[in-house]
């Protein structure tokens, strides 16, 4: 049998790269790279491990970068002019050599000693006021509890250019500036630091004048997890300095976006956090309910332990307050089996969990940094006065600065999903249609008779379900199968399938979801209801010209 490691290195990498993602397309990537390596063919081994090193970071296994990283940089050691003629991959080899260090943040499964020497090779060649070498010595020396020699390095970063192509994205610089001020206890400082990504959304400004600023405005503007990051980065130092208003603004506003993206897990803990000391003792607990299953596969090791130690400060307050007893499901994982289990007892998994990772860092860092973080974590006590449940609620909507009655939202201004804004997009068409008891919205369009519907915990995944007025007799059910799978397999909406009511026909229905947890403009709200209509109704033609 011939195998992808007998043919041509260049083929065999043309295979692995259209494999779908996962360990085999991992390990055949590797496989690659320890081949040309050992023929003596640089330039293939490059082009593998840029590969393999992307297929990490697009598994969310960051950590296992730093290896084939280092053995980029050996292959350039040998061959220092492979890339004289490739600029930008040598640009992009330096952008995954800051990711492998970041990667020391996120996991004690990455040693100091590989990460310094990733850092060093970086700085031999940028430079150490560059902004990536500045950013990453402070976030480091911050990581291992060196305030002083953090705050050397800020200052450095804070200089350099903004805009180098190595350093990330410019416009999250802000937010992870002001974490690291935050945290060093300066809440008025990290607010400051926060402005350029947060021009024109917590109140009007002045337009920023400095050149980092500038560059900071203009990199948020183009971020597309701006605002939200850097609003979830000032929840505590809002309230910290009594602005709760803005904080719970902040929160309602970046949580409903941060609730179902997988990469925001990192910021949970500051949601939770801000719960908790916030008073809405409530609202964490159902949040910690909904985000408890992530903790399962989480994005590092780093955000696990946050997310553990603010779930087990929230649970302690709560059961301070005497919800210790209500229950919370949490699925079952590995050998631990589903279970019921009640607020302190979570607290106390909870607390286990984020000091053993603590630990887990120490161990590899040779400093008690990481545990006394999380234990001064779990020492918090609320900065605002509880609320009642009745008052918790009013943070289902965002607060207008105007008093007057809101109007409805601009075609283009993004709004939480509902019946009137979908009756608004139907009603738009200009076609008849009916609402049922149950709020379901229906109509007939050609030969489809179509439901909207709202579906999810929150009402926010519009459902729209096509029925094709045409039925087969039970007796052609696999005709009427090899239709909806053919359908399937050539087109991408809707999703095709066979009902059998039990009368003796059967219904050819379909139907698509989408999920607007994150808010839908008007405008695409609209555009989404003409496609269900469109592809809804190509649907039901073709069930009524089957033979």
């Amino acid at each position: 049998m011939t195998t992808a490691r007998d043919r041509g290195l260049a083929a065999a990498l043309a295979d692995a790269r259209d494999r779908p993602d996962g360990a085999e397309r991992c390990a055949e990537l590797e496989r690659i790279a320890s081949r040309a390596d050992a023929t003596g063919d640089p330039r293939t081994a490059l082009s593998a491990r840029f590969a393999l090193v992307e297929a990490y970071l697009h598994r969310g296994e960051r950590w296992r970068a730093v290896e084939p990283v280092r053995r980029m940089r050996a292959t350039l050691a040998r061959h220092p002019g492979l890339l004289d003629a490739r600029p930008d991959e040598l640009t992009r080899l330096r952008r995954h050599q800051r990711q492998a260090v970041e990667a020391s943040f996120g996991t004690p499964r990455v040693g100091l000693d590989q990460a310094r020497s990733l850092l060093d090779a970086l700085a031999a060649e940028l430079g150490e006021d560059a902004a990536p070498v500045a950013e990453l010595r402070c976030r480091l020396a911050d990581h291992l509890g060196d305030e002083p020699a953090a705050r050397r390095a800020y200052e450095r970063w804070s200089a350099a250019d903004a805009t180098d192509p190595v350093g990330g994205c410019a416009g999250c610089a802000p937010a992870r500036r002001a974490d690291l001020l935050a945290g060093w206890g300066e809440p008025d400082a990290a607010l400051a630091a926060l402005a350029p990504a947060l021009t024109g959304w917590a109140e009007p400004q002045a337009p920023p004048t400095r050149r980092g600023e500038r560059q900071a405005a203009a990199g948020a503007a183009a971020c597309t997890d701006q605002p939200e990051r850097a609003l979830a980065v000032g929840l505590l130092p809002w309230l910290r300095t009594g602005a709760v208003t803005r904080a719970a603004r902040a929160h309602v506003r970046a949580y409903r976006r941060h609730r179902g993206e997988r990469t925001a897990f990192p910021l949970l803990a500051a949601h939770l956090r801000f719960c908790a000391l916030g008073g809405y003792l409530h609202r964490g607990l159902e949040i910690l309910t909904e985000q408890l299953p992530e903790l399962d596969r989480p994005a590092d090791d780093l955000s696990a332990m946050e997310f553990a130690a603010a779930g087990a400060l929230l649970c302690g307050l709560a059961t301070e307050a005497g919800l210790g007893g209500r229950r919370i499901h949490r699925p079952g994982h590995g050998s631990r089996p589903a279970a019921e289990v009640d607020v302190a007892t979570l607290g106390t998994q909870l607390q286990a969990l984020a000091t053993a990772l603590a630990g887990s860092f120490d161990a590899r860092n040779g400093t008690g940094h990481q545990s006394g973080r999380i234990a001064s974590w779990l020492a918090e006590r609320p900065l605002a006065a509880p609320v009642s449940l009745a008052a918790e609620s009013e943070l289902d909507e965002e607060p207008e600065a105007d008093p007057a009655e809101p109007g409805p939202p601009g075609p283009e201004e993004p709004a939480p999903l509902d019946a009137a804004l979908l009756a608004a997009a139907l009603d738009a068409r200009g076609e008849p249609y009916t609402v049922e008891p149950d709020g379901t919205f229906a109509g007939r369009w050609g030969e489809a008779t179509i439901q909207f519907r709202l579906l999810g915990r929150q009402g926010d995944v519009l459902h729209a379900r096509v029925v094709a007025q045409r039925r087969l007799p039970a007796g052609r059910r696999a005709e009427a199968y090899a239709f909806c799978n053919a359908w399937n397999h050539d087109r991408l909406l809707p999703a095709a399938y066979v009902h059998e009511p039990g009368d003796g026909t059967l219904v050819l229905a379909a139907g698509v979801s989408t999920d607007l947890s994150c808010g839908v403009a008007p405008a695409q709200l609209a555009v989404l209801v003409a496609a269900a209509v469109r592809t809804g109704s190509a649907y039901a033609e073709a069930v009524a010209a089957l033979p």
